[in-house]
Parts: C-alpha cells; structure tokens; sequence
C-alpha cells in the first residue's frame, strides 16, 4: 500500500527554520521530520511513498538525491568520475516525489496525485505530525468499517504542564506534557479509496473543509481513536519538544532498531 505525505505548504508558523527549507525538512535530532515519519511507516512494511511538493520542492529532491551517496562511505575516482558506495544502510523505499504547485490546497495536491492512486486503497498523512498509532490496526479498522475514508483522531497535547494537587490543595507533582482529557482533532495518519477524488475538485479544494466535511455529511467518514501519543511540529516550541523527546532513552515514535 502506498503513503501518501503532504509537504508542500509553507509553514509560516515556524518561519525561523522554513525561509530556508520546507517544514518537513526541518530536522528533529539530525534528521528531517519528514525522515522520522516515512521511518514509522516503514517499520509496518510500507515502503511506497509518494510525497507531495511545493514551497521548496528542490530541497527534498536534493536530499533524496543525495541520501544515498551520504549514508555509507564512498570512493571517488576523481580521473575516470567513477564513485563506488560501500557500507550503506539504505532504508528499501521507493519514493515518488510529485510536484503539486506552489499555492495548491491539500485537496488540490492529493488531487494532482490521482493518477498513482486512482485504482488503490492508500494512505494519508501530513509532513509535520509524529504519533505511535498502529497502523496495522488502522488499517483494519478502516477495512471493516467500509467507508471511503477515515482519519486518526487524537487527543491535542497541553500547551502547558499541568499542576497535579490532592484533595487538600496540596501540590504533590507536575506533569510537563499531559494530553488533553477531552476533545479530538484529525491527526492524520488516514486511510482512502480510490473514490475520495469524487470529492476533490481542482487546486483549490482543501481536504479538511470541503472533502472531508463533504464525505461525514454523506455517512462515508470514519474515525480512528488513538489515545496514544501524537504531536505536530507548528513552532519552533513544537521542535524543541520533539528534539527533547528524541533525546529520551524511548522516543515514542521510534519503534524502528
């Protein structure tokens, strides 16, 4: 099954590391977010991914370009241009990487994509979100509720820690990155058919507001109740948290060795 992941939007919000690289690029400990979440597909063995670009496309063409030759160590035979790479770990993927404009909406990008996918049931996520939601499950999920798309719905994390007090008033602790009790927001990490580019129009279309909204008024949107962890990379206290997290002895998203 192939993986759809959208990164070509311009993340404003996290303006201090995107005037020169898109936000999916924007590292969490050394490597782009974008690495860290195609490495948590692939520890449930899916390796397809097509991702969708647009504000500093080139960017992530380089970066691919160049994982390979930067992975291992290399031979260079300046006189015949010959380069030999020995000791690399390659991940086995094969990715697409689609131009989809520079102003196009997340529906219009998807929508762009139809000829990849337009006879398949896929997957769908942002380029700025991490989680440790089962996929496997997810996608079992989806298959048995029969609809033509669902998304993960997660608990948002606290924005900030939160005081932990007995009865008497008493503090007795603090919890630095509790997840809100109530409420769910679409996380991502969705699964499509094929007929979800009925609901796509054009470049304009926005996933969230008009496909999405379009397929719960007709009953064909379901959702995934994830309680686990989730978080997006919005600001730059957004990747501050993430790099934190990645430092711990077990990142909740890393289940890769």
């Amino acid at each position: 099954m192939k993986t759809v992941i959208l990164a070509g939007g311009f993340g404003t919000r996290l303006s201090e590391e995107t005037e020169i690289k898109p936000k999916p690029m924007v590292e969490i400990g050394g490597h782009p977010i974008l690495w860290h979440i195609m490495k948590y597909y692939s520890a449930f063995g899916f390796n397809e991914f097509i991702v969708a670009l647009g504000y500093k496309s080139e960017v992530i063409k380089q970066y691919f370009l160049n994982y390979r030759n930067l992975s291992g160590s290399l031979t260079v035979n300046l006189r015949s241009d010959k380069i030999e790479i020995y000791d690399s770990n390659c991940e086995d993927w094969v990715i697409h990487l689609v131009d989809t404009g520079i102003n196009t909406a997340t529906g219009g990008r998807l929508k762009r994509l139809e000829p990849f996918l337009k006879n398949e049931q896929f997957m769908l996520t942002y380029g700025d979100g991490l989680s440790n939601v089962d996929l496997h499950q997810l996608i079992s999920f989806h298959q048995k509720k029969k609809n033509i798309a669902t998304i993960t719905a997660s608990h948002p994390p606290a924005r900030f820690g939160e005081i932990i007090m007995n009865e008497n008033d008493d503090v007795i602790g603090f919890s630095e990155k509790p997840q809100i009790g109530v409420g769910w927001i679409n996380s991502g990490f969705m699964v499509f058919e094929p007929e979800i580019f009925r609901f796509l129009k054009g470049d304009e279309t926005v996933l969230e507001a008009d496909a999405l909204e379009a397929l719960a008024r007709v009953g064909k949107l379901s959702a995934y109740c994830h309680d686990g962890f989730w978080q997006c990379m919005d600001t730059l206290r957004d990747k501050r948290q993430l790099d934190s997290r990645w430092a711990d002895a077990n990142p909740p998203w890393k289940i890769w060795d």
